[in-house]
């Protein structure tokens, strides 16, 4: 069936209506049509108006209905009755590399387009030796047969590793391999000796260092309440560190702490601590009965006489706990795998040893390092690894050397570099995080402010060099033309 416009349709039908209608003209009649149209047509649209109104009212009430269900069966914001623990509260703002990872990332959202070098936050950038990773590819596989499957091991590591730790590392100084517990790095068994000293303890801190021993610390609830106007935390020694005192606190002015942590070569100042230091700060720690936690982390990037580990030092087993890990030696950031240290003649003031307190932290909190990382330890240690791992160390020293020699030569004060990956650069009169934002902002390199760890870094930026070759001399020739 054919359809006509309306218009059309509405004549048709006037003229079959026309002989009907003799009175009225034509045009008379049109005209009425229109108006008993436009009538109808005002009806029609105030029924569908009314219907409408209809349709919305019955779509609102069941809205409403719905709402109010939802409103008594689901609160908006429901809380339990579980209080915070006060001492997650102290800490203050994110830790410090969450926190520069946050800024590059709004920076690259910024300026999609540039070239954004990292030597920043401490990450190995090179491959892991194919020699060690073919240590760990094996065990992955022998995994997949029933000769090769292991579940749970020892939570503190394999005896073989434990053992070629002890050789490799502390040979000659009486370390046994029941005193070695392996880990998954150095940062977690930080925290499992915190836990194991628990809340009622004091402790000292390098001031700059690494921020996890402060913020452990805090949320173990050793410390005060922050200070803001010394940007300090209450009931912690903040051991000052600085170009005037060579980077090594003066323990005269030091007061006597439960726990002292001490790291070095340090980071982030790059300064490694001579024989002479160490045996002053050991005799400090015997003194003061205090227990002396040493970080040795960088210990492979020592290229002088400085002591790799504290237990070249006499007594130093009687005092002190060492932690080190593979992950700045080996590339093993990801991996995850360090050990610690823990001397059988460490006692407790009433006599107990140390050790077993923390073999007791180590078996209640952890299962144990992967079977896999553990099998590229012992690829680390073989002739063929420890070579391996002395030429990655050598590739990061020389990009130590290109950023020492960049700012050198720019007239800046530079410390650190010659025993650690870390290059400490002053900047006088000048915020840290105001240098970290202006190195940011024109040459898109991500550097660390000093004041992340501790106050004492302010006015320095930690530049590491852990980073590929081009990206180095790319982000030294942007230091040069900001700088120049």
């Amino acid at each position: 069936m054919l359809a006509f416009p309306q218009k059309i349709v509405g004549y048709v039908n006037v003229w079959q209506h026309l002989p009907q209608r003799r009175l009225e003209t034509t045009k008379e009649y049109i005209d009425k049509k229109k108006v008993q149209k436009k009538d109808e047509e005002s009806s029609q649209q105030r029924k569908t108006r009314l219907q409408e109104i209809k349709y919305k009212k019955e779509k609102l009430e069941d809205l409403i209905v719905t709402n109010s269900a939802l409103r008594f069966s689901i609160p908006k914001s429901h809380m339990t009755k579980v209080s915070r623990n006060a001492n997650m509260a102290k800490l203050q703002a994110g830790y410090l590399f969450p926190e520069i990872a946050r800024r590059r990332s709004a920076h690259m959202l910024k300026y999609p387009d540039a070239q954004v070098i990292s030597l920043g936050i401490g990450d190995t950038t090179e491959p892991i030796p194919e020699v060690i990773t073919s240590g760990m590819a094996k065990k992955a596989n022998a995994l997949s047969t029933l000769e090769g499957y292991s579940g749970y091991g020892a939570e503190q590591g394999e005896n073989r590793l434990r053992a070629a730790i002890a050789s490799t590392y502390y040979g000659d100084l009486s370390i046994e391999e029941s005193d070695i517990f392996v880990s998954d790095g150095a940062k977690s068994d930080i925290s499992r000796l915190q836990v194991m000293f628990g809340s009622n303890v004091t402790m000292a801190v390098q001031d700059p260092s690494y921020p996890a021993y402060v913020d452990s610390s805090v949320i173990l609830g050793q410390t005060g309440q922050f200070q803001k106007d010394v940007e300090k935390y209450g009931n912690i020694e903040y051991m000052k560190c600085n170009p005037e005192n060579g980077f090594f606190p003066d323990l005269s002015t030091v007061s006597r702490t439960d726990i002292i942590f001490f790291c070095s070569p340090n980071n982030p100042t790059g300064n490694a601590a001579t024989r002479e230091q160490l045996t002053r700060l050991v005799q400090f720690a015997k003194d003061n009965g205090s227990i002396l936690v040493y970080d040795s982390a960088y210990a492979m990037y020592i290229s002088d006489d400085s002591p790799r580990s504290i237990f070249e030092i006499p007594g130093a087993k009687e005092v002190a706990i060492e932690v080190s890990s593979f992950s700045k030696y080996a590339g093993f950031t990801g991996v995850r795998l360090g050990w610690t240290v823990v001397p059988k003649e460490l006692l407790y003031s009433d006599g107990f040893p140390v050790a077993k307190d923390f073999n007791r932290i180590v078996c209640t909190t952890f299962n144990g390092a992967s079977n896999i990382s553990q099998a590229g330890g012992l690829a680390c240690l073989s002739p063929e690894g420890l070579e391996a791992m002395h030429k990655v160390v050598g590739f990061y020293q020389e990009n130590t050397n290109i950023i020492m020699e960049t700012f050198t030569s720019l007239g800046f004060s530079v410390y650190g570099g010659k025993n650690a990956p870390y290059v400490w650069v002053h900047f006088p009169g000048q915020s840290s995080w105001d240098v970290f934002s202006e190195i940011l902002e024109k040459t898109h390199v991500v550097t660390t402010p000093g004041s992340g760890f501790g106050p004492a870094g302010d006015g320095f930026i930690r530049v590491s060099a852990f980073g590929h070759r081009g990206n180095v001399l790319e982000a030294c020739k942007r230091f040069k033309q900001l700088y120049k």
